[in-house]
Order: structure tokens, then sequence, then C-alpha cells
């Protein structure tokens, strides 16, 4: 996990959020539709804290945990500077698949936005998984986000360069093959696991979890170029507006699942006996 700490310790993950807000806009939609009214929330792995802010503002009572401790003290300055210390249970450097520090059926609802994508071992996956479970209220809600395999396909054949080793047809079939990507490229990206997008219901039910919904973080948004959106954008605010509910509704439809690079997981915790 060690060149997942270093990435994150020098990646600005707060504005890539802002850099990319179609993702994080979509995402909250779907997150406010399934929140319970009020309780206290686990946000997962939530690097800077961008979604526990706005949990904050909307008076949960937020545990916030990241296993890199320099975006924990992010975080935990944002609330100060936000004035929300007051609506956290407290800021955590924790490991996804050991939350040690949690007691069971702790939380009301449960979100985990970054550690799937980087646990490349089955088991760990699994670990991280059944301690979200644990955590989490019997009939609680959880918010799990993952990579898409096939998007990241398609992102590694239309820029090659860009995805090293993906320049080659030999890596980019044992890419498919598997879902673990090392960028070849120091600094990048790395130690990453992107999922079939078929996989991730079974995976989230053999945990114990009924599904509600899987979401396309960016919807079909993601395939406009930076002149497709400015040709939006000029037409006027209204018409932008229009535009992101469009990708709103659509990211809903399953057979757009797949250009999408974020995928949200929803699901309802079972009372497995």
């Amino acid at each position: 996990m060690n060149k997942v700490m270093d990435y994150y310790s020098t990646f600005d993950e707060w504005g890539r959020l802002d850099r990319e807000p179609l993702e994080f806009q979509i995402n909250w939609h779907y997150i406010q539709k399934y929140l319970p009214e009020n309780g206290s929330i686990l946000d997962n792995g939530a690097g800077p804290g961008k979604y526990a802010m706005k949990l904050a503002e909307k008076g949960f009572q937020v545990t916030l945990t990241d296993l890199t401790p320099k975006l924990v003290k992010v975080a935990e300055n944002k609330a100060k500077k936000l004035e929300l210390f007051n609506q956290f249970n407290g800021f955590h450097i924790m490991d996804a698949k050991d939350l040690n520090l949690l007691k069971d059926k702790e939380f009301d609802a449960s979100l985990m936005m970054g550690p799937m994508y980087h646990l490349q071992n089955e088991q760990d996956r699994d670990a991280a998984v059944k301690e979200l479970y644990r955590v989490t209220k019997n009939e609680g809600v959880v918010f799990v986000a993952f990579m898409s395999r096939i998007r990241h396909t398609l992102s590694s054949l239309l820029h090659p360069e860009m995805w090293k080793p993906n320049n080659t047809m030999d890596n980019i079939e044992e890419f498919i093959a598997t879902g673990s990507f090392n960028h070849q490229d120091k600094g990048r990206f790395t130690g990453a696991y992107y999922f079939d997008l078929q996989e991730i219901n079974p995976f989230m039910e053999s945990n114990g979890f009924e599904t509600l919904s899987l979401i396309g973080s960016s919807s079909i948004g993601s395939l406009l170029s930076k002149e497709q959106w400015d040709y939006w954008t000029n037409r006027g605010q209204a018409e932008v507006d229009r535009l992101i509910e469009l990708l709103k509704k659509t990211a809903t439809d399953p057979y757009t699942l797949g250009v999408s690079s974020h995928l949200l997981y929803i699901g309802r915790k079972k009372d497995v006996v």
C-alpha cells in the first residue's frame, strides 16, 4: 500500500473532484436520495473529505477515516475552516480492511468512495467490504465506489501513451483478464483495480448487501470533450443545468454504465443470520 499512500500524499484529490465536477454532482445527487434523514455516517477512505464536508453541512455526525495521514489532516483542517468540526466524531488514520477503532453496527449509513480502487488482492477486497458490513447498522445504506474495467480499456485504446504499460495489445489483454493496473510512469495513478461491471452487484450481495442501484458517476458526459462541453456552456447556464439533469437521469441506465470511469454502488445491509 506504500505506493498508494505515496501517490495520494502528493496528488490533489480535492482538486480532482473540483476539476471533474460531474462525478461529484451525480454521486452527491444519488447519495442524498438514499441517505437517512439523520444519524451517524462513516466516510471510509474519505481522502480529504469532500463528501464528508457535505454530509456535515446537512447535519449528520460524521466519522472520517483514510489510509493516508496527510489526507486525514487536510480533512481535519477543512472541517475547522468550514466551521464544521463539531459535526465530526473523529478523524482517523485507518486501513479500510481493518476498522479496528469502530464498533459493530455503529453507523446509520457508510460511504467507501476510494478503497476499492486500490485493493488488487481479492482477499483484501472481501476484507474491506466485510468491515463495512460490520460497522453499518442493520438496514443501513452503503455507498461504494468502483472503477470500470471496460472504460479503462477504452481509455487505454484512445490514449495508449498516457496509460503505459497499456500501450501494447499484450498488456491490454492482460489487463482485461486481471483488472489490475500498475502505471509504468512514476507518480501516476497506480496500484489500481478495475471491476467488470457484471461482477459488482454479485460481489456486494455475497457480502450481505441488498442492491438498490448502480450508478455511472459521470454518466454519458464522460464521452464529451472539452470543446463539446464548451459548446453547451456557451449556450448559457440554463442549457448547462438541463444537460446536468439529463446526465443525472441517464446515470442509472444499465446500458451506459460501461462508459463511466467511476461507478457508485448503493446497497442496504441485510441482517444475515
